[in-house]
């Protein structure tokens, strides 16, 4: 019983890890049930002895696609305090990520939903990932008061469509031509939100304060 099952999984391991590569490389519009196995080696028949269709293929791709995003955003932040900086620094590590795998940004934020056989749990994992990922830096700042409680679903939400909309022009127009250029004009972008969004946090600590200050006297 325990050969059968390590049989299984290796099995199932080597038509998920085609279907992976065929996506970085090629993307979703690639992807088949014959090219999927004759990448991994087998007929596809013995595929359909492993999962139900190619859409559970494609569900344990994004999983394991957005834990690998999850990992090296990890990495490449090391958490040494628990500041707006490194909130930001978790952001563009998130964006570098599809810069070098291309392929898995258009699976995720290109395809249309019926690719994905309406399976809403690919899509809710596709949607949450930057806020997911970014969760506990998120809440970091919360904690220490840096980000008010009233503004940071306002700050995801700006912060989702500057990531997204430099990724769509970059990936797909080249433009701006050069990653140091992109990065050179994301930057200031996503400075302004933070800005903006902890002088709205000051500004109304100022109001509050002083209100205090008037009942007393």
């Amino acid at each position: 019983m325990k050969d059968k099952k390590v049989h299984e999984q290796r099995m199932k391991g080597y038509f998920l890890q085609a279907t992976k590569e065929i996506l970085k490389a090629e993307g979703l519009k690639s992807l088949s049930v014959r090219n999927i196995a004759e990448k991994a080696g087998y007929s596809y028949t013995t595929m359909y002895s492993y999962f139900q269709d190619i859409n559970d293929l494609i569900f344990l791709c994004v999983h394991d696609f957005y834990e690998e995003c999850n990992v090296y955003v990890k990495e490449r932040t090391p958490k040494r305090e628990k500041t707006i900086t490194h909130l930001k620094s978790c952001v563009r590590a998130y964006m570098d990520f599809f810069i070098q795998y291309p392929g898995i940004f258009d699976l995720f934020f290109l395809e249309k939903m019926e690719d994905f056989g309406n399976k809403k749990a690919i899509v809710d994992i596709i949607s949450s990932s930057l806020n997911q990922i970014c969760e506990e830096a998120w809440n970091d700042c919360l904690a220490r008061n840096l980000i008010k409680a009233d503004q940071i679903e306002i700050l995801k939400g700006q912060v989702k469509a500057i990531v997204f909309g430099s990724l769509l022009l970059y990936l797909n127009r080249r433009t701006p031509s050069s990653y140091t250029e992109f990065i050179n004009q994301f930057n200031p972008q996503l400075d302004r939100i933070f800005e903006t969004g902890t002088t709205i946090s000051t500004e109304t600590n100022t109001t509050v304060n002083n209100s205090l200050i008037s009942i007393k006297l």
